[in-house]
């Protein structure tokens, strides 16, 4: 891992930091009012962390670990699942930003799999707010109870079970869901299940 070849003993507590920073400030930043894309948002929470963490963090440093979440790779085994769902649409719901996700899918080759790559950018707030997955239906043209919606991100599950889509909670961790009344459609520990 990147963050931790580059702040030894700190790398897992510096990401999970980040990670948490990240979600907390998206839905503050609903709650409040004040949008700023997720590539913002991604910065000013990387910039929480290694001050919280008492860390030292040079502009080199800084500018390869958030280059290197323009191009997270995907789970081993997502090409193969995404071709068993060949014939079917696909489309991708994020609250990253344009430019995040368009990275992102090209460094990994997926440009041709996707009917639509959606932003929340476009409503200017963050998932799990309802509007959202409205967005979702507005540009696919479908009914909600036939999107089927998969995350590994409970609390995103949990926002569109509770907007009426299909919800395939994909727990490679095998995490306890969080108590907040939602059961999903299905728990796949991998997304070579959810064909099937």
């Amino acid at each position: 891992m990147l963050a931790e070849d580059i702040f030894p003993g700190h790398g897992s507590a510096l990401s999970q930091l980040w990670r948490s920073k990240q979600l907390e400030y998206s839905w503050l930043r609903t709650l409040m009012h004040r949008y700023e894309d997720f590539w913002q948002v991604t910065q000013d929470a990387f910039s929480y962390a290694w001050r919280s963490l008492q860390l030292s963090c040079t502009e080199q440093q800084r500018a390869s670990l958030l280059d290197a979440y323009l191009r997270l790779e995907t789970f081993p085994e997502v090409n193969a699942a995404l071709h068993r769902l060949e014939g079917r649409r696909l489309a991708i719901l994020s609250n990253g930003s344009p430019h995040m996700l368009r990275s992102v899918v090209k460094s990994n080759g997926l440009s041709h799999v996707f009917e639509l790559v959606l932003s929340v950018d476009a409503l200017k707030l963050y998932k799990p707010h309802p509007s959202v997955y409205q967005h979702a239906i507005d540009r696919l043209g479908l009914p909600k109870e036939s999107i089927g919606f998969v995350s590994s991100n409970f609390w995103d599950i949990a926002g569109a079970t509770s907007f009426g889509f299909q919800t395939f909670w994909l727990n490679r961790g095998q995490l306890p869901p969080d108590e907040l009344g939602i059961t999903p459609t299905a728990i796949l520990q991998s997304l070579t299940n959810l064909a099937a």
